[in-house]
């Protein structure tokens, strides 16, 4: 039995009890193991475990004839993981998958449940899988033949499904889905000590297959699994964004000598970004650069990201629900507002299975707490940049709509006036949103929001 295997097994027990984010399950799992791939095999075969959890559990249900809520937590979780490496993995043989599954079981305190791992697995490979699973739908088939194909078949929560069929086509949505299921491409950014195009160079010098992200020119797109294999001194000279987070930062449109508000800003890439725009590290008299966050341990990740730019850039801690300490004296305030996140399942795919529709009217009535406070903080004539990451209307256009409506001196501003990498992704009320069955992105989602001037 490899550890990587026992290690993803326990990064799915973890995330399947509420305690943990995949994102921490994988760094605290994957923190003992030594060798380079098995570090990488645990993040691949746990995520996409994840990924298509309902396409697993409907072989597992076919192949043990059992609903899969009555099966206990720990053979569940060895299943999911032995099946997702049966039908989406083809470098490991499947007797060595049953066999590995098998000693899991007793390793985890289930020697009971080793049994049924083996027959349900054995049965799993004598099986035709795609029989189990629905077809994909003819022309006129109805929406509940659709909604089955894409949740079970594509592996997305059904509710989610149906608030994406009201608004697009289902051959729209499938792509969605297809994109959300496929193992994602880095991108990353320099940390500011080198330019881009000498990181770009020396990534390229070491054989990765780099290349310039194409909505944002500073920004490196590198392959899935590419970047476990940069050396490690070339790692510490960048740091690892979306592209879609790097447009957000740049519709803010920031420039130098301007005073910027950077809230909820942890991890702090937005804040890196601006002070790259500011020119920060070469003339930090001339701006003024101010990042926040909430939680504790929020706060610590930013001042991480921070000293390893060497930014000397002051770090806040509070509830941007709150008051703010501030008047109105700031050129652009920043709100990446904590949301679903439904727009980033194909980089956080526990997503998928630990949020729900209840969930939004909770998120929403913050994000409106959020807006309107942050819009405190902005100076007249200045802007307020609202930015989710998002799918959902509820979270962004709906949000910044509840708040112009309460806040007259507001308007919006298209997005692509600062940012004109924004232009292709914008909606018809010049709010940038990128759909990931257009874009190849994440959905992200910026308005830009300006203060009239004083009389």
């Amino acid at each position: 039995m490899t550890s990587a295997r026992l290690a993803a097994a326990r990064v799915l027990l973890s995330v399947a009890t509420s305690r943990d984010t995949l994102a921490c399950a994988l760094e605290r799992e994957r923190a003992p193991l030594a060798d380079p791939r098995d570090r990488a095999l645990c993040g691949e075969i746990a995520t996409g475990a994840l990924r298509w959890r309902n396409e697993l559990d409907a072989l597992m249900a076919a192949a043990s004839r059992r609903a899969v809520e009555d099966i206990d937590e720990i053979p569940r979780a060895i299943l999911r993981l032995g099946i997702y490496q049966l039908r989406h993995l083809d470098r490991v043989p499947a007797h060595a998958v049953v066999h590995e599954s098998v000693e899991i079981a007793r390793t985890l305190g289930a020697p009971n449940a080793a049994g049924f791992v083996n027959a349900v697995l054995r049965q799993t490979i004598r099986k035709a899988p795609d029989q189990t699973l629905p077809p994909r739908p003819a022309t006129n088939d109805p929406l509940s033949v659709q909604i089955a194909y894409l949740s079970v078949t594509l592996s997305h929560p059904a509710w989610l499904i149906e608030r994406w069929l009201r608004r697009y086509t289902f051959e729209q949505v499938e792509r969605w889905c297809e994109f959300n299921n496929a193992a994602s491409f880095v991108t990353v950014r320099s940390l500011g000590r080198i330019p881009h195009h000498t990181l770009l160079e020396r990534i390229r010098l070491e054989e990765v297959a780099a290349d310039i992200a194409p909505f944002v020119a500073d920004a490196i797109r590198l392959p899935a699994g590419a970047l476990g294999t940069i050396s490690a001194a070339l790692r510490d000279e960048m740091f690892v964004q979306d592209e879609g987070a790097q447009i957000v930062a740049r519709v803010a449109g920031v420039k130098p000598g301007e005073r910027v508000l950077d809230l909820c800003a942890a991890p702090g890439g937005k804040t890196l970004v601006f002070a790259t725009d500011l020119g920060f590290s070469q003339h930090p008299e001339r701006s003024q650069l101010v990042a926040c966050d909430h939680r504790l341990a929020r706060v610590r990740l930013l001042r991480q990201s921070l000293l390893r730019s060497n930014l000397a850039v002051p770090i806040l801690r509070l509830d941007a629900r709150a008051r703010l300490p501030f008047g109105a004296v700031f050129d652009c305030v920043m709100l990446d507002a904590p949301c679903s996140g439904l727009g980033t399942l194909r980089r956080d795919p526990d997503l998928k299975w630990t949020r729900a529709a209840e969930d939004l009217p909770g998120l929403v009535a913050d994000e409106d707490r959020m807006i309107a406070r942050a819009a405190e903080a902005v100076r007249p004539g200045g802007r307020l940049v609202y930015a989710t990451c998002s799918s959902e209307p509820e979270e962004n256009g709906l949000v910044v709509d509840r708040f112009l409506s309460t806040h007259p001196e507001f308007s919006r501003r298209p997005a692509d006036a600062d940012c004109a990498a924004a232009s292709p992704l914008l909606n018809d009320l010049g709010e940038m949103a990128s759909l990931p069955f257009r874009d190849t992105l994440d959905a992200f989602f910026a308005a830009v929001l300006v203060r009239r001037k004083a009389a």
